[in-house]
């Protein structure tokens, strides 16, 4: 035990001794309060247990063991877990708030996908024909001004359709991850001649949130690989099992060290294990200095 760590652990034995003299509500109120300042200070479970342990243990060494000091033991104890206990309530609340918030944006997504690839395609093939019409009525030599315009047209047809595809491709809904992922590589090594791969095989569709997480999250590591680790290569492999799915993400860019990757909050990392913790999932980073990086998501599977 470091130094802070053993007087945390004096304090609770002390609290220890007074509940055992008094048995009162003001015993378990300071070890409650004990308890909710030592989180506040980082201290974990593991280490409250550790600290019960001890002052259990060195009880013990002076008492007999009887029943009643271990029932005693158990309720102080269970008052000191109870601010840890609050914690993860509020921290399961919030992750089921995030996993409804990521359901109603990915949902306001894919109605605007599916406006500008069904809707707004619709009104284009519609200017078409009836430019066509006025052209078909016009002498030759005013019909050339109307192919610029044709071009325009279909320009805006292929943004739209990307920005769509961007916003939420409805070969994921369709199809599932793996064929939506092969085309987000494709694109991807289209726009910036980075190659990219996937392997992998589904045993069968995924949960919707789940497809939806794995693809946001290889979305945002080929953006990371192109932007800032200047790659060449990324190859993304996929491991499906009865309890979970996993993701491997590693592109062969320039990395970056320990200290950074252990403090570091941008590259769009916040919202990948937000997306993540939504669905009880954990993510870890592998990076070294001109070695390229890896990122590894899993995904647990229940019922």
């Amino acid at each position: 035990m470091g130094a802070d760590t053993k007087q945390l652990a004096e304090r609770y034995f002390k609290i220890f001794q007074q509940y055992l003299r008094e048995r009162g509500e003001s015993s378990l109120s300071s070890g409650y309060d004990f308890a909710r300042r030592a989180m506040v200070d980082g201290c974990s479970v593991l280490e409250m247990a550790e600290f019960h342990h001890e002052a259990l243990r060195r009880v013990l060494r002076a008492h007999r063991p009887a029943q009643k000091v271990l029932a005693q033991a158990v309720d102080l104890f269970a008052a000191c877990l109870s601010p840890f206990e609050m914690s993860h309530r509020g921290a399961q609340e919030g992750t089921r708030a995030l996993h409804r918030l990521n359901e109603v944006l990915e949902g306001e997504l894919k109605r605007i996908a599916h406006a500008l690839h069904d809707e707004a395609g619709q009104l284009l093939v519609s200017v078409h024909i009836a430019i066509a019409d006025v052209v078909g009525d016009l002498p030759p030599e005013f019909r050339a001004r109307f192919g610029n315009v044709n071009r325009l047209l279909k320009q805006i047809e292929l943004e739209l359709r990307s920005l769509s595809h961007q916003l939420r491709p409805t070969v994921l809904d369709d199809l599932g991850l793996v064929p939506a992922l092969e085309m987000l590589a494709e694109r991807v090594a289209k726009r910036t001649g980075l190659a990219v791969s996937v392997s992998g095989a589904m045993r069968a569709r995924l949960p919707p949130m789940v497809e939806t997480a794995l693809y946001r999250i290889v979305q945002e590591a080929l953006n990371n690989a192109v932007k800032h680790a200047h790659a060449k290569s990324v190859t993304i492999a996929l491991q499906h099992t009865p309890l979970k799915v996993g993701c491997r993400v590693r592109d062969d860019g320039i990395g970056f060290p320990k200290q950074q990757r252990l403090g570091m909050q941008g590259l769009g990392l916040i919202g990948i294990r937000e997306r993540l913790n939504a669905l009880g999932g954990l993510l870890r980073v592998v990076s070294e200095p001109q070695r390229g990086t890896t990122l590894m998501a899993d995904i647990p599977l229940g019922k």
